[in-house]
């Protein structure tokens, strides 16, 4: 499934770290930064994750609600978070169905072998519910800046 900007975003109902259950549906009227990520701990994802730390207060000050998804389990999560200081929710996608739905699940490829996992992308979703803004294969070294900038054309 390909979405495109404009469209209706797909609702989805995933725990966090610690067990808090997140749903858009339950997010409605607010701007969520929806952002997929690969894998816990790993040196892409920690510069993603940290740069969306670093500009955090900035989110905040413009009433976005910020939200990591992986495939990753609790435990991981909850050492990522830890480790790194992040101030935002880190959803837990089992088997990646959430990702699937999205479109940013699927065979990949790393030094040879095929496996399937999450493609680093993210979805601005409006207050409305739908697509603002996506952006897929993002560089994580200044991807939270050029989010938060493209913001400001919202």
């Amino acid at each position: 499934m390909t979405l495109s900007v404009g469209d209706v975003a797909p609702n989805f109902n995933l725990p966090d770290a610690e067990g808090k259950l997140y749903s858009l549906a339950d997010l409605q009227g607010q701007r969520v930064v929806l952002y997929f990520y690969p894998r816990d701990n790993t040196p892409g994802c920690t510069k993603e994750a940290c740069g969306f730390r670093d500009s955090y207060a900035d989110y905040q000050d413009k009433n976005v609600v910020v939200l990591g998804v992986s495939t990753d389990d609790a435990k991981s999560h909850n050492k990522f978070i830890a480790k790194y200081s992040l101030p935002f929710p880190l959803l837990i996608d089992a088997g990646g169905a959430v990702a699937s739905e999205f479109g940013v699940y699927g065979l990949k490829k790393f030094m040879g072998k095929e496996y399937m996992g999450v493609t680093r992308s993210t979805f601005v979703i409006g207050p409305d519910g739908t697509l603002e803004k996506i952006y897929l294969k993002v560089k994580p070294e200044t991807h939270a800046e050029t989010v938060l900038a493209d913001l400001e054309t919202l």
